[in-house]
């Protein structure tokens, strides 16, 4: 049975950060390319940032360039969203989703809020 587990999100203060993580299992996980999303209220799923296979390739959306970074570790079949100096704008559910040739999965989502 495929599982996508994210954990993590909450409440933070802008300028503050959360580490997500998105915990996979029932698949091969070092051959799906991983990434982040989120959904604001009343908006599109739009990508927040991609990582290869091997954990070198990343690409992020322009909005969180300098301030998220992805990781992931093969050997937990983990993947990371380190996030800094959050916005307002950052608020979302953010969803992991995995990607092969033939198939996607997704998790549930976690909430991210950033308000004073």
């Amino acid at each position: 049975q495929v599982q996508l587990v994210e954990s993590g999100g909450g409440l933070v203060q802008p300028g503050g950060s959360l580490r997500l993580s998105c915990a996979a299992s029932g698949f091969t996980f070092s051959t799906y390319v991983m990434s982040w999303y989120r959904q604001a209220p009343g908006k599109l799923r739009e990508l927040v940032a991609r990582i290869g296979r091997g954990g070198v390739s990343t690409n992020y959306a322009d909005s969180v360039k300098g301030r998220f970074t992805i990781s992931r570790d093969n050997a937990k079949n983990t993947v990371y969203l380190q996030m800094n100096s959050l916005k307002a704008e950052d608020t979302a559910a953010y969803y992991c989703k995995a990607t092969s040739w033939d198939y996607e999965y997704w998790g549930q989502g976690t909430q991210v809020t950033v308000s004073s």
